[in-house]
């Protein structure tokens, strides 16, 4: 079932990142919500992730802040248009 694209966010997480399971916890939290959309590691040692729903959009984001906030030292957040251009939630390479 295609999810309602109400809101999207374009994230930029920094902190210890990257190697602790960042991505796979968002994929696996993202799958208990009706949101759509990816995650990735950066270069320069940040993950970016794009996410598109309707209210659940904050209820996810809120949900891994609060899994993985031993390791979040700060979050760039951007609202932009929502697209409904994604199938799923992703990891990213």
């Amino acid at each position: 079932m295609p999810v309602r694209a109400d809101m999207r966010r374009h994230l930029f997480y920094r902190g210890r990142v990257q190697g602790v399971g960042f991505r796979f916890t968002a994929q696996r939290i993202a799958r208990g919500f009706a949101v759509t959309g990816w995650v990735r590691n950066l270069p320069d040692g940040r993950v970016e992730m794009m996410v598109e729903g309707d209210e659940d959009v904050e209820r996810f984001l809120n949900r891994l802040a609060e899994s993985m906030a031993d390791n979040i030292h700060s979050v760039e957040q951007y609202n932009e248009a929502e697209t409904g251009e994604f199938d799923g939630f992703e990891i990213r390479h």
